[in-house]
């Protein structure tokens, strides 16, 4: 467990990774979602508050949020393409990456084809863990960041919109989010039931 001095260190360094991202502005958010020391609904809430202060503007915040989010995503692509399974195998458990989710990626990837890109993006962990083997399989890049960047725009208005309303109080961001992100994720379940269940019927239209 971590002790009291490892919670304060803990929130030092948020509190300078994020006046970090002010400094940058724009620049900072992209960067602050790439490298994802800290989670994207902390950056992300975080831009909304900063809108919320005149510093940057709401459509600024999300544009950048969402390029953030997809370049988060090449950089997994990449190391997927490249580097292979193997790699996560060896590394994974330093962000969070486990075999087992590994598994379940594959899996889905591979029955269901490349527009689960989009629809697991929705889901929690797999949002992550899909991009590694749309990078195995060599997914066309370019339909791999439309995808992305398309399921991204939503993540990315919401805790904008949310930190901005916040304001001051924006910390509290999770527990004001949970309202919208319960329903997001059946919403984006159902959807992937529906886009399985196509992949399905389609996959029996064409053996009769």
């Amino acid at each position: 467990m971590i002790g009291v001095d490892g919670v304060a260190w803990f929130h030092e360094m948020v509190d300078s990774l994020l006046q970090w991202i002010e400094g940058l502005g724009y620049f900072g958010i992209v960067i602050g979602l790439m490298i994802e020391v800290i989670p994207s609904e902390i950056v992300l809430g975080y831009a909304g508050y900063l809108v919320h202060e005149g510093k940057i503007s709401f459509l600024g915040a999300v544009i950048f949020g969402t390029i953030g989010a997809v370049a988060q995503q090449w950089i997994l692509y990449a190391i997927g393409r490249y580097a292979g399974r193997p790699f996560f195998e060896k590394y994974g458990k330093f962000i969070k990456i486990k075999p087992k989710h590994l598994d379940i990626a594959e899996r889905w990837f591979l029955r269901y084809g490349s527009g689960i890109v989009f629809t697991a993006r929705f889901v929690p962990v797999m949002r992550q863990v899909i991009s590694i083997p749309a990078g195995m399989a060599r997914m066309s890049f370019m339909r791999f960041t439309v995808l992305t960047a398309l399921a991204s725009i939503p993540w990315s208005i919401l805790f904008v919109y949310l930190g901005r309303s916040l304001g001051a109080n924006w910390h509290n961001i999770d527990d004001k989010a949970a309202p919208y992100v319960q329903p997001a994720i059946l919403i984006a379940l159902a959807l992937l039931i529906v886009y399985v269940l196509f992949k399905v019927m389609k996959r029996k239209g064409k053996s009769i």
